[in-house]
Protein backbone atom coordinates (compact mmCIF):
# COMPACT_ATOMS: atom_id res chain seq x y z
CA UNK A 1 0.00 0.00 0.00
CA UNK A 2 1.77 3.20 -1.09
CA UNK A 3 4.76 1.51 -2.33
CA UNK A 4 4.27 1.89 -5.99
CA UNK A 5 3.75 -1.88 -6.83
CA UNK A 6 1.31 -1.14 -9.50
CA UNK A 7 2.85 1.66 -11.73
CA UNK A 8 5.99 -0.50 -11.08
CA UNK A 9 5.10 -4.07 -12.29
CA UNK A 10 3.23 -2.12 -15.57
CA UNK A 11 6.55 -0.40 -15.78
CA UNK A 12 8.59 -3.71 -15.83
CA UNK A 13 5.68 -5.57 -17.85
CA UNK A 14 6.88 -3.03 -20.55
CA UNK A 15 10.76 -3.59 -19.66
CA UNK A 16 10.05 -7.37 -20.66
CA UNK A 17 6.75 -7.06 -22.70
CA UNK A 18 4.95 -9.08 -20.62
CA UNK A 19 1.53 -9.50 -19.67
CA UNK A 20 0.58 -7.19 -16.37
CA UNK A 21 -2.38 -8.68 -13.93
CA UNK A 22 -3.05 -6.16 -11.17
CA UNK A 23 -4.98 -8.08 -8.36
CA UNK A 24 -6.93 -5.55 -7.04
CA UNK A 25 -7.73 -4.09 -10.62
CA UNK A 26 -8.71 -7.45 -11.57
CA UNK A 27 -11.35 -7.85 -8.53
CA UNK A 28 -12.71 -4.39 -9.04
CA UNK A 29 -13.48 -5.01 -12.56
CA UNK A 30 -14.95 -8.44 -12.00
CA UNK A 31 -17.54 -7.04 -9.23
CA UNK A 32 -18.30 -3.42 -10.56
CA UNK A 33 -17.07 -2.00 -6.92
CA UNK A 34 -13.85 0.10 -5.33
CA UNK A 35 -11.99 -1.20 -3.23
CA UNK A 36 -13.32 1.04 -0.41
CA UNK A 37 -16.78 -0.30 -1.75
CA UNK A 38 -15.52 -4.30 -1.78
CA UNK A 39 -15.03 -3.44 1.56
CA UNK A 40 -18.36 -1.80 2.89
CA UNK A 41 -19.66 -4.74 1.08
CA UNK A 42 -17.58 -7.67 2.07
CA UNK A 43 -15.88 -6.81 4.70
CA UNK A 44 -11.95 -7.42 5.12
CA UNK A 45 -11.82 -10.55 5.43
CA UNK A 46 -14.54 -10.87 2.42
CA UNK A 47 -12.37 -8.73 0.15
CA UNK A 48 -8.93 -11.22 1.35
CA UNK A 49 -11.09 -14.10 0.25
CA UNK A 50 -11.88 -12.46 -3.57
CA UNK A 51 -7.84 -11.46 -3.36
CA UNK A 52 -6.62 -15.22 -2.83
CA UNK A 53 -9.18 -16.72 -5.05
CA UNK A 54 -8.07 -13.75 -7.68
CA UNK A 55 -4.23 -15.00 -7.19
CA UNK A 56 -4.95 -18.54 -7.54
CA UNK A 57 -6.42 -17.21 -11.20
CA UNK A 58 -3.57 -15.17 -12.17
CA UNK A 59 -0.54 -17.50 -11.45
CA UNK A 60 -1.33 -19.48 -13.64
CA UNK A 61 -0.36 -16.56 -16.42
CA UNK A 62 2.87 -15.69 -17.61
CA UNK A 63 2.69 -12.22 -15.73
CA UNK A 64 4.21 -9.41 -14.03
CA UNK A 65 1.80 -9.35 -11.05
CA UNK A 66 0.75 -6.78 -8.71
CA UNK A 67 -0.70 -7.48 -5.27
CA UNK A 68 -2.45 -5.44 -3.12
CA UNK A 69 -0.54 -4.54 0.27
CA UNK A 70 -2.49 -6.68 2.06
CA UNK A 71 -2.29 -10.10 0.31
CA UNK A 72 0.88 -11.08 2.27
CA UNK A 73 -1.05 -11.65 5.63
CA UNK A 74 -2.93 -15.30 4.56
CA UNK A 75 -0.24 -17.82 4.74
CA UNK A 76 -1.82 -19.38 1.40
CA UNK A 77 -1.19 -16.83 -0.44
CA UNK A 78 2.90 -16.48 0.66
CA UNK A 79 3.42 -19.99 -0.20
CA UNK A 80 1.66 -19.89 -3.57
CA UNK A 81 3.75 -16.64 -4.54
CA UNK A 82 6.93 -18.18 -2.77
CA UNK A 83 6.27 -21.44 -4.98
CA UNK A 84 5.46 -19.76 -8.20
CA UNK A 85 7.29 -16.75 -8.91
CA UNK A 86 10.22 -14.77 -7.77
CA UNK A 87 8.70 -12.09 -5.36
CA UNK A 88 9.75 -8.82 -4.72
CA UNK A 89 9.36 -6.32 -1.80
CA UNK A 90 9.47 -2.79 -2.12
CA UNK A 91 10.58 -1.67 0.87
CA UNK A 92 9.38 1.94 1.43
CA UNK A 93 10.37 4.11 4.95
CA UNK A 94 6.77 4.33 6.50
CA UNK A 95 7.37 8.00 6.54
CA UNK A 96 7.15 8.59 2.89
CA UNK A 97 3.89 6.17 2.67
CA UNK A 98 2.39 7.91 5.14
CA UNK A 99 3.03 10.98 3.26
CA UNK A 100 1.66 9.06 -0.43
CA UNK A 101 -1.16 8.02 1.63
CA UNK A 102 -2.39 11.39 3.08
CA UNK A 103 -6.15 11.99 1.97
CA UNK A 104 -6.35 9.00 -0.59
CA UNK A 105 -9.86 7.82 0.17
CA UNK A 106 -9.17 5.02 -2.19
CA UNK A 107 -7.73 2.68 0.57
CA UNK A 108 -10.35 1.62 3.20
CA UNK A 109 -7.77 0.58 5.93
CA UNK A 110 -6.34 3.98 6.12
CA UNK A 111 -8.85 6.29 5.96
CA UNK A 112 -9.30 8.24 8.85
CA UNK A 113 -6.54 6.56 10.57
CA UNK A 114 -3.68 8.26 12.78
CA UNK A 115 -0.16 8.20 11.27
CA UNK A 116 0.12 5.70 14.51
CA UNK A 117 -2.56 3.38 13.38
CA UNK A 118 -1.33 3.18 10.05
CA UNK A 119 1.51 2.25 11.03
CA UNK A 120 0.17 -0.47 13.23
CA UNK A 121 -1.33 -1.72 10.17
CA UNK A 122 2.01 -1.79 8.24
CA UNK A 123 4.97 -3.33 10.78
CA UNK A 124 3.06 -7.04 10.89
CA UNK A 125 3.49 -6.89 7.17
CA UNK A 126 6.92 -6.19 6.87
CA UNK A 127 8.16 -9.04 8.49
CA UNK A 128 5.90 -11.18 6.17
CA UNK A 129 7.55 -9.60 3.03
CA UNK A 130 10.83 -9.54 3.98
CA UNK A 131 10.68 -13.22 4.83
CA UNK A 132 8.80 -13.98 1.45
CA UNK A 133 10.71 -11.98 -0.45
CA UNK A 134 13.15 -12.91 -3.64
CA UNK A 135 14.33 -9.75 -3.79
CA UNK A 136 14.08 -6.19 -1.61
CA UNK A 137 14.32 -3.06 -3.28
CA UNK A 138 14.77 0.32 -1.51
CA UNK A 139 12.83 2.45 -3.01
CA UNK A 140 13.24 5.79 -1.32
CA UNK A 141 15.65 7.66 -3.33
CA UNK A 142 14.25 6.25 -6.30
CA UNK A 143 11.92 6.57 -9.38
CA UNK A 144 9.75 4.53 -10.17
CA UNK A 145 11.16 3.38 -13.27
CA UNK A 146 14.57 3.16 -11.45
CA UNK A 147 12.93 0.42 -8.83
CA UNK A 148 11.20 -1.16 -12.21
CA UNK A 149 14.85 -1.24 -14.32
CA UNK A 150 16.65 -2.52 -10.43
CA UNK A 151 14.52 -5.50 -10.58
CA UNK A 152 14.84 -6.31 -14.02
CA UNK A 153 18.56 -6.30 -13.36
CA UNK A 154 18.37 -8.56 -10.00
CA UNK A 155 16.19 -11.02 -11.61
CA UNK A 156 18.62 -11.27 -14.71
CA UNK A 157 21.51 -11.54 -12.69
CA UNK A 158 20.01 -14.30 -10.51
CA UNK A 159 20.28 -12.43 -7.64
Amino acid sequence: MGAGKTTVGQLLAKLTASEHADIDSEIMEEQGMSVTELFETYGEQGFRDLEHQKLKEVVAKEAIISTGGGIILKPENRRILAEEYPVVYLKTDPAIFLERLKGDTTRPLVQEKTPTEIRAIFEPRIKLYEETADLIIKTDQLTQIQVAQAILAALESGK
